[in-house]
């Protein structure tokens, strides 16, 4: 027997609700579904974009004009790096300051490095200079505060004069129109005056006593010997070795000549010098070879 009711008609529209709220769920499907996740993420992310912008400079990398460039160039294959204006690279100097830029403390410090490298006394590669020329450039720097380079203007002129006058052309001298170093030309002139004065004593000595001819012919040893050997030491030059392109860098250590230019001077100065020699040597020989002796 039956107390109650069952109410049927309240369960049932309970169900019937709850059936009809998972059918609208079911019936969105998964394209719905991640549409709707989609664009929760898109103003998600739009939000972010607003606040990194809002606290960010703007900068050419960031604008729409270069990244379609950059796009560009890299469906293009175009490999080269963007342009140095819009590089902001962190190279740094010795000073501190960024590589693309000189700081006036770069300047300054280059002014004290010229001083105390090259100009002051005991310098590590102290460089002459008149008197007043140093005082000038030393009260300049350290006492009136000067780096500018008008400053060395007048040191400038006097090396550029002294190196024209004195060191060009002994290095032209001693490496563009020679090939001996000075020890190897005093030692050949040496080697040369005892050569001549032996060729002459036996010259002399075989005129007097009337030696036959085949027998004078020993004085073109000494002769040819003293002649080349004077002719080197006037023309601090080898000629034989300045054919073959050679150059003395010390005493009888040669190296061979690299520089055209050089070796073509050279060669010059060599034929010239050895026609001289060939002169001297003939004469000095038919004289003391042909001239007539006599007994005393």
């Amino acid at each position: 027997m039956l107390i109650d009711t069952p109410e049927l008609d309240k369960a049932g529209s309970k169900r019937s609700s709850q059936i009809l709220e998972n059918f609208n769920d079911v019936g969105e499907g998964p394209a719905d579904r991640e549409e709707s996740e989609k664009s929760s993420k898109d103003h998600r992310l739009s939000a972010f974009l607003r606040s990194e912008q809002s606290g960010a400079r703007h900068s050419p990398q960031s604008s729409l004009g270069s990244q379609q460039s950059q796009q560009m160039r890299r469906s293009s294959g175009d490999t080269r790096p963007p342009r140095p204006s819009f590089m902001t690279p962190d190279v740094r100097t010795d000073s501190n300051s960024p590589g693309h830029t000189v700081a006036r403390a770069d300047i300054r410090a280059s002014a004290e490095k010229i001083l105390y490298t090259y100009l002051l006394s005991g310098a590590e590669r102290e460089i002459i200079l008149p008197e007043h020329q140093l005082e000038a450039i030393t009260h300049a720097i350290e006492e009136e505060g000067r780096d500018d380079p008008e400053i060395f203007d007048d040191a400038k002129d006097y090396v550029f004069q002294a190196m024209e006058r004195d060191a060009f052309p002994g290095f032209l001298q001693a490496k563009a129109l020679g090939n001996l170093v000075p020890f190897s030309v005093i030692f050949r002139l040496i080697v040369a005056l005892a050569s001549l004065m032996g060729g002459f004593w036996g010259g002399f000595y075989m005129i007097l006593t009337d030696t036959p001819t085949h027998i004078r012919c020993w004085v073109i040893l000494p002769f040819t010997v003293g002649c080349y050997l004077l002719m080197s030491y006037q023309y601090k030059l080898d000629p034989v070795m300045a054919f073959f392109g050679f150059s003395e860098y010390t005493f009888m250590h040669w190296s061979r000549i690299r520089e055209p230019y050089v070796r073509t001077l050279l060669t010059k100065r060599a034929t010239m010098a050895f026609s001289v020699f060939l002169i001297f040597t003939v004469a000095l020989c038919v004289l003391f070879i042909f001239v007539p002796g006599t007994h005393f």
